[in-house]
């Protein structure tokens, strides 16, 4: 496409040769003569002006960039609409392949299209569009909701209800059991876990995630939320909608989480916790049990509101500094006493 063309489909105004050849659409770093990339924050002004990127998408035109610039309201926006363009998903397979076995009683649409070597509980439904790569086990009596991408190896238990739109990576695990024990006479006793679990629509899973069932009723991950790598959630929490749960955190059991809330990577959340709309927990904090978090920014273990936990970083940091200076006042009242006794 020439740079022109891209200036009417993204409604932009350019700043360079509109008959300029575009070829593809990269990262500041990867960027080749015929991309297009863009500028997420001003101190990446050096990098973009040494890419070899044909044209820049920027917020407002840059006069200090020696590049042909598009200026657009949403530079990253832009960009991932650019992204799609140039690099459209591969063609989406369709039909139920004979070497799939489907369980007497579970309904395929026909617009789905289910891969050699999934395999179909009694009772299962999957919704049109929807896609079950191979390797695929889905339980009895479980739904799979419309456009739905399972990639390889995915495991959904029984009673388990996914919504439209979803998409499980590979690995992951949807209603396995929850952990609940109770110790008699010596001897864990397991807790049956009888419950569900119920995944709105537009949530997106990552690959090896695992999402226990609720020992009654149904661990709940809201509307649009997105589930990183290598998360563990436990059964019984309650996940509100636009949440961001990133890799390796774990959230255990009967937790709830309000919408839009971030819990970074290596967090962990243990049960009970209750934690409002907008919260952010940051990476390797630790919330404890029975906790209530207000709105806001947390950091550390136990968490600690966020500038409270910097200042108390910064005197973590000063310890050894603050043990020698009060060595020293210990060592100067020990001698001035020994003075005062010498003089008595």
């Amino acid at each position: 496409m020439k740079l022109s063309e891209i200036e009417r489909l993204l409604g932009g105004r350019l700043y360079g040769d509109p008959e300029a050849e575009i070829t593809g659409a990269a990262g500041i770093e990867d960027a080749g003569p015929g991309d297009v990339t863009f500028l997420l924050k001003p101190s990446l002004l050096p990098q973009a002006a040494a890419s070899r990127a044909a044209c820049v998408l920027v917020k407002d035109r840059l006069p200090v960039l020696p590049k042909s610039q598009l200026a657009v309201p949403d530079p990253q926006i832009a960009f991932i609409r650019l992204l799609e363009l140039f690099y459209p998903p591969s063609p989406r397979p369709a039909g139920t392949s004979p070497g799939a076995v489907i369980g007497g009683g579970a309904h395929i649409d026909p617009g789905a299209a289910v891969l050699p070597f999934v395999f179909i509980e009694e009772g299962a439904r999957v919704g049109r569009g929807s896609v079950l790569y191979p390797g695929v086990f889905v339980g009895r009596g479980s739904e799979i909701g419309r456009d739905c991408t399972l990639y390889p190896n995915v495991t959904v238990r029984e009673r388990v209800r996914i919504g439209d739109r979803v998409v499980i990576h590979p690995g992951s695990v949807i209603g396995a059991d929850g952990f609940g024990y109770v110790m008699r006479a010596g001897e864990h006793v397991k807790i049956p876990q009888v419950g569900g679990v119920v995944i709105e629509d537009d949530v997106e899973i990552g690959a090896c995630a695992t999402i226990d069932r609720a020992s009654t009723g149904s661990t709940f991950i809201g509307r649009g939320t997105k589930i990183d790598n290598l998360v563990q959630i436990a059964h019984n929490v309650r996940i509100g909608p636009g949440s961001i749960i990133v890799a390796q955190a774990g959230i255990a059991g009967s937790s709830t989480l309000g919408s839009h809330v971030v819990i970074a990577g290596q967090a962990g959340v243990a049960d009970h916790v209750s934690i409002a709309e907008g919260c952010i927990v940051g990476a390797n904090s630790g919330v404890m049990p029975g906790t209530r978090l207000e709105k806001g920014a947390y950091a550390g273990s136990p968490v600690l509101p966020h500038r409270q936990w910097l200042k108390a970083m910064v005197l973590t940091a000063r310890l050894p500094e603050l043990e020698k200076r009060l060595r020293t006042l210990e060592r100067r009242f020990k001698e001035d006493g020994d003075d005062e006794r010498k003089g008595d």
